[in-house]
């Protein structure tokens, strides 16, 4: 990897300040990332959101990580790690969103979510309004932010939970209806003039960086942008400045310069400092690395199987079934025919763990009848793709209305752990009961972090019910030792799983004997085939 040219170092208080003018510094760098030109368009209003660059496979209705994300978790299927939070702070229009995004494209990884602090401005009052239409608001003080908000969702981002952020409208000075809704950080950036204004704040930050630019070059930008993009006249606009902003910067927000790790001068064109962030974030993403794959193919041997399994029972019918749907020599029609009766079989059995209440109606004849009737707001079917989606037609067939989310995980060749590489998921899941459906569970580590996604979005662990064809013991060991209050329904459970993870004796790869696709020489029984890209 290329060099960079030398830079100098300044100790400011704590921190680090670069210049890339050649001169020698009094410290040294074993290695630092190449830079990246990126010939980013001038900036537009900042607004929270997931990282959206390559690596992406984009269809008409999917954009998929094709870079997916790693375990967040343990074998236990706790958290046992947090996204690397990094907050920038500096003046305003100085040039953190730049230097965010020249980050994110330096990181090069995906699942980075990029938190701006100009989502967390508090709803104005009536009175609040009329000031801030005659330029007379102070948008730049603490006081305007809502900080209880912002320290809540920035937590809750680093803990892997899914968050909802506001929409700021700089036009009615308002939220807008709809939040947006983020989910699965890796890396967060959080960038915000007061960014190191709050104690708790500063608590959830795993590196802050300073940016620093002339005030002269700042006015200009905030001229450029407050005019051409918030619609504001140019005496309105130095007006604010003169009053809020210049005096905001000089009493809260350079002080706290001292508070940082790292001073950027000159901002986004300051490669060397970015690419030293870079560096710092990458050795941190690698210290976080976890192996759960390998974790549970050592766990839980010779245990008995756990009260919150259910086995279908083994009658002739679901034996005969069995025994064509494991046959090698099965077409494909008979395998999707067999495979669809035992799925509906599967499905009617996982409704009745569903909670129920007595329920009377009156028959035709005049009499009452105490029956049952389900005790809930909603059920979910959520499918791990691709093998889980052949489960929801018969889902469909006898859940009316009900709503279908979607997981796609793969396994990373090259590590052997699985990966999340896309989800949709209704709104409001929180407040249903889901039914998670997989064909085929081995190792359960595929399972596990669909689990993990449901619960990381709120949904109740006792309100899930993991369904699959077929599972190996290793994979209902995983699942409940992990999650003891989901319930787990199958068909048949197999004891082995050999060494490249294959249920044994198993049904083969039933993505691909469902689809009439080829399986390649080291798939997995929880392995969906690769996009091509």
């Amino acid at each position: 990897m290329n060099s960079l040219p030398p830079y100098s170092g300044a100790r400011i208080s704590g921190c680090w300040t670069f210049r890339t003018d050649g001169s020698s510094g009094d410290g040294s760098l074993d290695r630092l990332l190449q830079p990246v030109s990126t010939g980013l368009s001038p900036r537009k209003r900042t607004t929270s959101q997931c990282k959206s660059e390559p690596p992406l496979l984009r269809t008409s209705k999917r954009t998929i990580y094709t870079a997916g994300r790693p375990p967040w978790y343990n074998e236990h299927g706790t958290q046992s790690k947090e996204a690397f939070a990094i907050g920038l702070c500096g003046g305003s229009a100085s040039g953190k969103t730049t230097v965010a995004r020249k980050i994110i494209e330096a990181l090069d990884v995906p699942w980075v979510v990029l938190l701006s602090m100009d989502s967390f401005y508090k709803v104005l009052s009536a009175e609040e309004q009329i000031r801030a239409a005659s330029n007379d608001y102070n948008f730049d003080h603490p006081d305007a932010f809502d900080f209880d908000l912002l320290t809540d969702t920035l937590r809750k981002l680093k803990q892997g939970k899914s968050v909802k952020i506001p929409v700021y409208d700089f036009t009615t000075h308002g939220r807008q209806k709809e939040w947006k809704t983020v989910y699965g950080a890796s890396v967060i950036i959080f960038e915000g003039i007061m960014a190191f204004t709050d104690k708790k704040l500063l608590q959830l930050l795993d590196m802050k960086i300073f940016v620093d630019t002339d005030s002269d070059i700042r006015l200009v930008r905030r001229l450029r942008r407050d005019i051409t993009e918030r619609g504001r006249d140019i005496d309105g606009v130095i007006k604010q400045y003169n009053k809020f902003v210049k005096p905001a910067f000089e009493q809260y927000i350079e002080p706290t310069m001292r508070l940082a790790d790292i001073v950027v001068p000159r901002g986004g064109g300051n490669m060397v400092a970015i690419d030293l962030i870079v560096q710092h974030v990458h050795s941190q993403l690698e210290e976080r690395e976890l192996s759960v794959r390998a974790a549970l193919a050592s766990a839980h041997q010779a245990q008995p199987l756990p009260q919150t399994l259910s086995v279908l029972e083994s009658t002739p019918q679901v034996r005969g079934m069995h025994t064509i749907i494991r046959n090698k020599e099965t077409s494909r029609d008979e395998f999707i025919f067999y495979s669809k009766r035992l799925m509906r079989l599967l499905i009617e059995r996982a409704l009745s763990f569903l909670p129920s209440q007595v329920h009377v109606v009156q028959t035709p004849q005049g009499e009452d009848y105490e029956g049952r009737a389900f005790h809930g707001k909603r059920i979910t079917g959520v499918s791990i793709l691709r093998a889980g989606e052949t489960m929801e037609p018969a889902l469909r067939a006898v859940c009316k209305d009900v709503r279908i989310g979607k997981i796609l995980i793969q396994t990373n060749q090259d590590t052997g752990e699985p990966e999340l590489h896309y989800l949709r998921l209704p709104k409001d899941i929180s407040e249903d009961h889901v039914i998670l459906m997989d064909c085929t569970v081995s190792t359960g580590a595929a399972a596990m972090m669909a689990v993990r996604v449901l619960l990381d979005h709120d949904v109740q662990e006792d309100k899930i019910l993991l369904v699959s064809l077929l599972m190996a013991e290793m994979g209902v060991h995983s699942v409940a030792y992990a999650f003891p209050q989901v319930k787990i329904i199958t068909t048949a459970v197999d004891k082995k799983v050999n060494h490249l993870f294959h249920i044994i004796p198993g049904i083969g790869n039933f993505g691909d004997r469902y689809f009439g696709t080829d399986a390649p020489p080291d798939w997995s029984d929880e392995d969906m085939d690769e996009p091509s890209y």
